[in-house]
């Protein structure tokens, strides 16, 4: 697992090298996102990207377990929570990588607004029809 993570970091430390262009640039349009989100982040490269893949991670299995719970019965209850805690951990792990300000700009850009407000109302929905 380790080894995983290290080739991820290295490979996503050339990404950022190839995407963050003349780092000797003092102006913001000129660095690009990734360079201003690295600069406006107190975590390393390798801290966020563990974090990503631990919240991800978790996510995945807590939805895992919230659709095993629904299909051996164990309530629609548990099925709900689960896989809403779930899918809201997943989505977060995404502001390791950008961090949550630049997350929330971006799920609420024009091009955006609606899919993440229908997220926001399903999750709502499942939530009411299984606690409801």
């Amino acid at each position: 697992m380790t080894l995983i993570v290290n080739t991820l970091v290295a490979l996503m430390d050339k990404l950022r090298r190839a995407l963050s262009g003349d780092e000797g640039s003092s102006c913001d349009e000129e660095r690009g996102f990734v360079g201003q989100t690295f600069d406006a982040s107190t975590l390393s490269w390798s801290t966020r990207l563990k974090g990503f893949v631990a919240c991800f991670v978790l996510g995945i299995i807590l939805s895992f377990l919230g659709s095993l719970c629904l299909f051996l019965g164990k309530g629609i209850v548990a099925f709900t929570l689960m896989y809403t805690l779930g899918n809201l951990v997943s989505l977060g792990s995404t502001c390791f990588l950008m961090g949550p300000v630049n997350q929330v700009k971006k799920m609420f850009a024009p091009t955006r607004v609606i899919a993440t407000v229908m997220m926001f109302v399903m999750f709502g929905l499942t939530l009411y029809a299984g606690i409801g």
